[in-house]
């Protein structure tokens, strides 16, 4: 295997990145360990910046 130490999101569709951040939020909520909430915290906030959107607009937009 090839080290890597970034990865792309552009062949996530946008279903599998709503779940990916549902099951974080999950995951805090059962388990309180911080990490869970701050990787989806995270994830949406460079995603919001690369949108140029909020994470209400931006998770609006997932839903969709």
């Amino acid at each position: 295997m090839e080290p890597f130490d970034e990865l792309s999101i552009e062949n996530i569709s946008k279903r599998d990145l709503l779940l990916i951040l549902k099951s974080l939020e999950f995951t805090y909520e059962n388990t309180k360990l911080d990490e869970f909430s701050n990787l989806r915290k995270n994830i949406i906030e460079e995603l919001c910046f690369l949108t140029n959107s909020s994470q209400d607009e931006f998770l609006r937009f997932l839903e969709k």
